[in-house]
């Protein structure tokens, strides 16, 4: 995270990253859940003030590694165990008030998930997911994701993942944007 932040404890069971600027930022770990026929699986979020398509995946808990963290969050969102966490392919520094005005933003880090095409089987109930803002995961092909208006966080992940499927996973993690 070099000089310019560093972990503090925050409230009870939070474990925050205090950036210079004096926001609060939560670390996450997200997935790149990609199966044989080169699909995507993506969580539809429903916000307030907006819905986007993102990759599965939150915050890491105290304690956990980032590949800790994928592993729980993608057993919880959509039923997929024994996963092999792959490479560092994306960050993204979000910052942007969020989850009851606890953080100003969110660090994140994707990492490829190679996995068989499997119907997403929740372990956590729907009213759970869907106070976690969660409310539909679907495999979005490389086609569906060129063409559609839907909104995406990042932004720029239908170019991301196009970027992927042609080179496969970059040297150094690359900055996803907001």
């Amino acid at each position: 995270m070099g000089g310019a932040a560093a972990l503090v404890q925050g409230p009870p069971a939070a474990r925050r990253e205090r950036a210079l600027s004096g926001l609060w930022i939560r670390r996450a770990a997200r997935a790149v859940v990609r199966d044989p026929h080169d699909r995507i699986l993506l969580v539809r979020f429903e916000f307030p003030a907006r819905t986007v398509w993102a990759t599965p995946g939150g915050g890491i808990e105290p304690g956990e590694t980032p590949e800790e963290a994928i592993a729980r969050e993608l057993e919880e969102e959509a039923g997929l165990t024994d996963v092999a966490v792959g490479p560092l392919l994306w960050t993204r520094l979000h910052i942007v008030p969020f989850i009851g005005g606890d953080w100003d933003g969110q660090r994140e880090q994707y990492h490829l998930i190679r996995a068989p095409a499997f119907e997403p089987q929740p372990r956590l109930t729907w009213a759970e997911l869907r106070a976690e803002y969660v409310h539909e995961l679907r495999w979005w092909t490389p086609k569906e994701l060129g063409e559609t208006t839907e909104a995406f966080a990042p932004r720029r992940l239908p170019e991301l993942v196009s970027q992927l499927l042609r080179h496969g996973p970059p040297d150094e993690p690359l900055d996803a944007g907001v």
